[in-house]
């Protein structure tokens, strides 16, 4: 069985925490619970494109709130 993730003619969907996180996922798979579709269901590499526009910053947001308290 081939891994789902790396089919190029799936069809896919950008997932997100509630930390920031993004993730791409198979958009025949169940989504996790503590994650939610943040757009459409698109191409594999579209939605690629997506996380590498939207998720420019890899700090979760937890740690993004503690370092702003830190700097007051």
């Amino acid at each position: 069985m081939a891994n789902p993730f790396d089919d190029e003619s799936g069809t896919f969907v950008v997932l997100v925490n509630d930390e920031g996180q993004h993730c791409l996922w198979p958009a025949h798979i169940d989504i996790p619970g503590g994650w939610r579709a943040d757009g459409p269901e698109r191409s594999r590499q579209e939605c690629l494109d997506a996380i590498d526009t939207s998720w420019t910053d890899m700090r979760p947001a937890s740690l993004v709130r503690a370092m702003e308290a830190d700097a007051r």
